[in-house]
């Protein structure tokens, strides 16, 4: 018996990095998988390679950027399986921009990727949930960032910042649903978007993830299929009735100091 057995799951922004790794876990543990994204290749590379190892998974190609693609990506998996279980909201946008030299164009991407994709697709999967009256489970993967963060995170911050906030309000707005919907405020993480982000924005060279956990107190920088049990975790009966559960999931404390 696995964790997820018979549960259908979307996993929107789920074709690399932290989603795909919540993919394979969800698989792994007997859930029927959807994954959304913009581009084909690495999605369906991502669910022929899931179907390979015998798991039951779908791509839907989607610009998570529109409100209205990121609600249809739950109608997609609705109208295929006839259901949706549970939803993890893991797209992000990380491009670099201060208070100062953010535009308000750069503003408008971050919130779209990072709160409004999240609150539609939310909306959408409540809908289902509640119309069946069926109990579900919801999981947003947020940042640690989210607490402050670096000043040249300044709208990413903005953004995950309210998807805290939503997450606690959405939880507590429908725990009588029996919906449970948590958050994972996630530290630095190695994925193929942090290399692409460090490569762009920081110049780093192919030795950057040796650098950066060396800096680190445990010596590594976080990996998604860790993160991925995590989400599977709060995804499936064995977290019991937490909602409204926003984790830290770093190896730096808040509040700690030096």
């Amino acid at each position: 018996m696995g964790l997820l057995d018979d549960r259908i799951v979307l996993v929107n922004g789920g074709s690399q990095g932290v989603g795909a790794a919540v993919a394979r876990a969800a698989v792994r543990e007997g859930a029927v998988v959807a994954v959304s994204g913009r581009r084909p290749e690495p999605g369906e590379a991502l669910v022929a390679e899931l179907a390979a190892a015998g798991g039951k998974a779908m791509f839907v190609r989607a610009d998570l950027a529109d409100a209205e693609q990121a609600r249809a990506c739950v109608a997609r998996v609705v109208e295929a399986y006839g259901r949706i279980d549970c939803l993890v909201n893991s797209a992000g946008l990380t491009s670099r921009g201060t208070l100062l030299d953010t535009t308000p164009e750069l503003f408008d991407q971050h919130i779209a990727i990072n709160l409004k994709a999240p609150f539609f697709a939310m909306q959408a999967a409540v809908a289902d949930m509640v119309r069946r009256a069926a109990p579900g489970t919801i999981v947003n993967v947020i940042t640690s960032s989210a607490h402050g963060g670096q000043p040249f995170l300044a709208p990413y911050v903005a953004a995950k910042a309210g998807l805290t906030g939503l997450t606690r309000n959405a939880a507590h707005a429908h725990r009588w649903d029996r919906i449970r919907i948590n958050g994972l405020n996630i530290g630095w993480t190695a994925t193929e978007g942090e290399d692409a982000t460090q490569r762009a924005f920081h110049g780093a060279g192919d030795d950057w993830r040796e650098q950066a956990a060396a800096r680190l107190p445990m010596g590594r920088l976080g990996q998604p299929d860790e993160i991925a049990d995590f989400v599977v975790l709060l995804l499936s009966d064995r977290s019991g009735v937490v909602t409204g559960s926003v984790i830290d999931w770093d190896q730096n404390v808040l509040g700690g100091l030096d």
